[in-house]
């Protein structure tokens, strides 16, 4: 049965997906009501929004704090050219504009701290990581826990990037005594490296099409979840090795003992913890 809030535009537009039994209509009038916040319009951000704009995610944040310069346009390609010293947030929210007029997109220019992350996140329904620091990595990792928030997260170095999915849906889980606890960033990575011990990609270099693969996959996953098909990464870390061409996934498990995701956490609120350096909990 057609869902006739999708008019006749739409239905030409997303025509490969209305086709599938797996889709239909049904199915894209939930990414077209659904909302993502993307953290980074850079490497992993920029493909990433490239697709869920294109799928038709109803609402689409961007948050960025940084603006564009020549040396991103091997890689961050949503931004061209004419865009250099303009901010990402914006380059970005008129590549979506142009692509799908669809889409009310959000741009937002600032950094992501422990004073907004509430006002950011808590306005969207998923929450796809494509930031470059540790601070952030684990500044959304913790408030998404708390707030039960699902979060794709990709990461890249070089010629190697991984990918990994949490939907947070902790209380379903909890009610089957016989499913695994589902881990979080915590879990498979408890600590940030000290600062300076792991270079960015200004000092090492990225292979450019290298983030292409990676956010895709981010956002692969997005739109799995968003429909409810398929199984996303949870509990699954998914390494990619562009060099070997390989790709290999290792499962990852909870920590009993995780300072957030445990049942005894230690973090009750993303003001516990000193998020710049090591990210540790704050002996406050």
């Amino acid at each position: 049965m057609s869902d006739l809030r999708l008019d006749a535009t739409q239905l030409d537009r997303y025509s490969r997906h209305v086709i599938m039994d797996e889709i239909g209509p049904e199915g894209q009038q939930r990414l077209l009501d659904a909302s993502v916040l993307v953290v980074g319009a850079g490497g992993l951000g920029s493909p990433a929004i490239q697709y869920l704009a294109a799928a038709g995610v109803g609402r689409l944040g961007i948050v960025d704090d940084d603006v564009v310069e020549r040396s991103n346009l091997q890689r961050q390609i949503v931004h061209g050219d004419d865009d250099v010293g303009r901010p990402k947030v914006e380059s970005a929210a008129d590549y979506v504009t142009a692509l799908n007029p669809d889409i009310d997109v959000e741009p937002h220019e600032t950094r992501i701290t422990a004073a907004n992350v509430a006002d950011l996140v808590d306005e969207y329904d998923v929450v796809l990581d494509a930031s470059d620091n540790f601070a952030t990595r684990y500044l959304l990792n913790d408030h998404c826990v708390l707030t039960g928030t699902a979060l794709s997260h990709g990461a890249i170095y070089r010629f190697e990037g991984q990918v990994t999915f949490f939907t947070n849906e902790r209380s379903s889980k909890a009610a089957d005594e016989d499913a695994d606890a589902p881990p979080c960033y915590r879990c498979i990575f408890p600590e940030a490296p000290e600062p300076g011990t792991v270079p960015d990609c200004a000092t090492t270099g990225v292979l450019g099409v290298l983030p292409g693969t990676v956010g895709c996959i981010q956002a692969t996953e997005v739109v799995k979840y968003i429909l409810g098909k398929g199984e996303v990464l949870e509990g699954r870390l998914l390494m990619y090795d562009a060099m070997d061409m390989t790709f290999e996934t290792v499962d990852v498990l909870a920590n009993p003992s995780c300072p957030v995701c445990s049942d005894d956490p230690e973090i009750e609120s993303v003001e516990d913890v000193a998020y710049e350096g090591s990210c540790q909990i704050s002996a406050d």
